[in-house]
């Protein structure tokens, strides 16, 4: 039997090799896409409270129509102290002069302070020396007061004086009685409502070493607490007219869970919007940790090796 011999045709052939140079040119663009995946390192992620990725610009429409915004830091986390200033900037730019910014790192008795700072009474060396700033003052927080300085806004010093707060810790609420009545004008009225239960006061007296302290002297610590959360409520509701949007800054636990500072706004505010944004790390930050599922309306999520401010 004669073989038979089958010819390719030259667009055969022709139409393999395109083939091929397409393969390989789809090969390389998939290793080329994988190294920039690997090689993007985002500085933060924005969550919703269920756990869903949102932008910047949709959490910054909520924050636009609210109320009341607490921004929850880590104290010496530098993504959210540049995040702060960032909202900061883009709700007076939407709120205008309906801006009113307020602080967990000023005390109430230093607020005449702050206003003799903005009017140029005093300069800023002075104010420095008086005003008992936190270490991380110049790079964390003096951003925001200039701010505020360099565009007519409001800005309160809303904490209790720590020196009433570390008096609580020792002798209990019952002792603030007994300061003189010039004294009281720098915390909440009292008799300040205290209640064990409410879940984060509640997980203080469990974190340990508390219970090792005793039963009163532990409970004295969380009351601590409260006293200032309460303090920091009542300023913030008497310097707030509605109409204002008045954002606070503040340790995350002062405000995680709508708890703490919240929790005591709820009661002088019962119908406001209050929106509550919260700063955690994680190892891996393109989901949300189960652990932090509603801990907010928002969740700021930056990587756990994120350089700190100190």
């Amino acid at each position: 039997m004669k073989e038979r011999i089958v010819r390719h045709s030259p667009l055969t052939e022709r139409s393999l090799i395109q083939v091929v140079n397409k393969v390989f040119i789809l090969l390389l663009m998939f290793l080329v896409s994988a190294g920039l995946q690997a090689q993007n390192k985002p500085a933060y992620r924005l969550f919703n409270g269920d756990g869903g990725e949102v932008s910047y610009a949709e959490m910054l429409n909520e924050l636009e129509v609210a109320d009341f915004v607490f921004f929850g830091e880590l104290h010496n986390n530098a993504i959210a102290h540049w995040l702060q200033h960032e909202v900061t900037r883009d709700l007076h730019a939407l709120r205008k002069q309906d801006l009113i910014l307020g602080a967990e790192m000023f005390e109430a008795d230093n607020q005449m302070l702050i206003e003799e700072f903005f009017r140029g009474f005093i300069n800023a060396r002075r104010f420095e020396e008086d005003a008992r700033i936190w270490p991380n003052y110049k790079t964390d927080y003096s951003p925001l007061l200039l701010y505020a300085q360099d565009h007519n806004l409001p800005f309160i010093a809303t904490n209790i004086p720590r020196r009433y707060a570390s008096f609580v810790a020792s002798k209990g609420l019952e002792a603030l009685d007994t300061l003189p009545t010039e004294a009281k004008r720098f915390i909440a009225p009292l008799p300040i409502e205290f209640d064990p239960e409410v879940p984060c006061y509640k997980n203080m007296m469990s974190m340990e070493g508390m219970g090792a302290m005793g039963g009163h002297g532990g409970m004295n610590i969380v009351k601590a607490q409260a006293i200032k959360d309460a303090t920091m409520a009542h300023f913030i509701n008497q310097n707030y007219a509605p109409g204002n949007l008045f954002i606070h800054y503040n340790g995350s636990y002062h405000s995680d869970n709508h708890e703490g500072i919240v929790w005591y706004l709820k009661k002088l505010q019962p119908d406001a919007r209050i929106v509550v944004l919260s700063t955690v790390t994680q190892d891996e930050i393109d989901t949300l940790s189960t652990e932090y599922l509603g801990k907010a309306d928002y969740l700021l999520v930056v990587p756990e090796r994120m350089t700190t401010t100190y």
